[in-house]
C-alpha cells in the first residue's frame, strides 16, 4: 500500500470522526435546548416536585360526580421574589374542601411602586406527591399580570382535589395540602395580562 493511499484513508477517517463529533455536538446542543420544556412536561404529567395539574371544566364536572365524601384542608401561601415591589397574600389562609368539588381561592396583589409592573407567578404544592391530584381549572398563574402604580387586584384560583387521591396509599395520611405562589417580575411586559 502506497503512502498516498494511507494518507487518503487517514484523511477519510479523520473527516468521518470530525463529522461524528460535529453531529454529536449538535445533538447535545439540541438536547440542551429541549431539556427545560421536556422537564416541564414531565413535571406537569407526573406532578413531580409538587407541580399542579391543569384541568378543564369537563374534568372538574367528572370529579364532582365521583361523589367522594372526604374533606381535606388546603393551606394557601404567598410570597414575592426579592426586588418585586408588590404586596401579595391569600385572602384566606386555610380552607376545608370536599375532594372532587370545585372551590375558589382568591389572592390579593398590590403594586407598591410608582410604575407599572408585570409579574408572573410560580407555584408548587406540598407534599410534593399531592401535585398529581391538585387540579387547577383557572388560575392567575397561567398568564402574566400587569398592575398599575398603587393598583390592588384580587386574583382567583378555581381548583379541585382529584378523587383519585383516595386510591393513592401514599396520600392516605395527608390531611393538608399547601398551595404556594411566588410572584416574580416578568422578563417582558405584556400589553393586557391582568386578572379580572
Amino acid at each position: 500500500m502506497s503512502a498516498s493511499t494511507i494518507d487518503a484513508d487517514t484523511s477519510r477517517r479523520n473527516l468521518r470522526t470530525g463529522l461524528y463529533a460535529m453531529l454529536f455536538a449538535l445533538f447535545m446542543l439540541g438536547l440542551g435546548y429541549a431539556a427545560v420544556p421536556l422537564y416541564d412536561l414531565f413535571c406537569r404529567v407526573t406532578g413531580f416536585a409538587g407541580t399542579t395539574q391543569v384541568a378543564s371544566e369537563d374534568d372538574a364536572a367528572r370529579a364532582a360526580a365521583a361523589g367522594v365524601n372526604r374533606t381535606i384542608s388546603v393551606r394557601f401561601d404567598a410570597s414575592t421574589a426579592s426586588g418585586m415591589p408588590w404586596t401579595f397574600k391569600p385572602d384566606q389562609v386555610t380552607e376545608t374542601v370536599r375532594i372532587g368539588e370545585r372551590d375558589i381561592a382568591t389572592y390579593t396583589a398590590i403594586n407598591n411602586s410608582d410604575a407599572p409592573i408585570t409579574g408572573t407567578a410560580t407555584f408548587n404544592v406540598e407534599p410534593a406527591q399531592a401535585g398529581l391530584y391538585f387540579q387547577k381549572v383557572q388560575c392567575f398563574c397561567f398568564t402574566e399580570q400587569t398592575l398599575q402604580p398603587g393598583e390592588e387586584v384580587r386574583m382567583p384560583v378555581l381548583f379541585y382535589v382529584d378523587p383519585a387521591i383516595e386510591e393513592d396509599e401514599f396520600m392516605a395520611d395527608v390531611e393538608q395540602i399547601t398551595l404556594s405562589y411566588t410572584f416574580h417580575r416578568a422578563k417582558q411586559p405584556v400589553s393586557n395580562g391582568r386578572a379580572r
